[in-house]
Order: structure tokens, then C-alpha cells, then sequence
């Protein structure tokens, strides 16, 4: 609520806005053509503005969403230069020894990228049948395995920080025959 000592601004543009008085009372005449005309074009100019800025936010999503994975892409390149090294000295190598530790090492550099990127397996063997991350494949009689829990994994399972990318396949006791 305004006190006498108050000014509302909108009381303030209201009668920026209202024609003068002269002191004997009568309206002085104003230029309504003009004033419509001014205030069209500040309102054609609104909308171009809006126009723009919704054709600039479309372009940037667009872009957003192509290069999306561009800084991923580019912290896999090292595992691919080396996955490509490792394949040229498999082809000239006399032992599979040297093979087996370079590839070892790829997995290795592959494992550490994709947990650096919060990528993590889902637990699976030995565990609880869960179906919200197991997805079962089979059934199998187990002496060993309680009723229930998986036997084995046949395909890893993957998920993204707390979203399920992809649920483990796995194989599920039965129990004891």
C-alpha cells in the first residue's frame, strides 16, 4: 500500500503516458498518429528480436546435440592409436606372448577411459537375481548356487552413474537338482 509520501512508478507512466491539460481543463491535442506509429515499430522490432533469438537458440541446440560427443570422441582416439599399434605388431610378432600383453594393455587403457567417463559393470556373478539390471538368458541346475542367485554372466552388464545402459545377461540357478 502507497503512503501519501510514495510515488508508484506505474502511476508515473500513466501520466507520462496521459495527454497534458491545459490550466483551463481542455485536452491538449497529441499527435496520436505519430505516438501509434512509434510504438508499432517498437513492436515490430520486439518481435524481430524474439524471431532471432528463437532462430540463434535452434542453431545452438542443433549444434549442442551434433558435437555432443566430441570431447568423448577425442579421449578415445589414444586408445584406438593404440589399439591400431598393438594390431600392426601382431601382425609381424613370432610369440603370442607380446600379443596377448599388448592387447592387455589396450583393455587396459579402454577399461580406465570408460570409468573415467563414470561407465561402471554391473555386478553379476554370484549375485541376486535383480531384473531391473539382470537380464536372464537361462536356467540352470547348481549344487553350489543358491536357488535364485546367477550362475554366471554370459554378457556384461553396463551403467551410466545411477542409469542402466545395458542390463548383464546372465544364467540363473535353479538350486540343486
Amino acid at each position: 500500500m502507497n503512503t501519501s509520501n510514495e510515488s508508484d512508478p506505474l502511476d508515473d507512466q500513466v501520466l507520462e503516458a496521459a495527454p497534458d491539460a491545459t490550466p483551463d481543463g481542455e485536452i491538449a491535442e497529441v499527435d496520436f498518429q505519430a505516438e501509434a506509429a512509434k510504438l508499432k515499430d517498437l513492436a515490430l522490432r520486439a518481435r524481430a528480436d524474439l524471431d532471432n533469438f528463437r532462430k540463434r537458440s535452434l542453431r545452438e541446440k542443433e549444434d549442442a546435440i551434433r558435437y555432443a560427443n566430441n570431447g568423448l570422441l577425442e579421449k578415445l582416439l589414444p586408445v584406438i592409436d593404440n589399439f591400431e599399434l598393438g594390431l600392426d605388431a601382431a601382425r609381424n610378432a613370432t610369440d603370442a606372448a607380446s600379443v596377448l600383453q599388448g592387447m592387455s594393455m589396450v583393455h587396459r587403457q579402454l577399461q580406465d577411459f570408460i570409468r573415467s567417463q563414470g561407465l561402471e559393470e554391473v555386478p553379476a556373478d554370484g549375485e541376486p537375481f535383480d531384473p531391473n539390471k539382470h537380464d536372464a538368458v537361462s536356467q540352470e541346475f547348481s549344487a553350489e548356487v543358491p536357488e535364485g542367485n546367477v550362475i554366471r554372466q554370459v554378457r556384461k552388464g553396463y551403467k551410466l552413474k545411477d542409469r542402466l545402459l545395458r542390463a548383464a545377461s546372465v544364467i540363473v540357478s535353479k538350486g540343486a537338482q
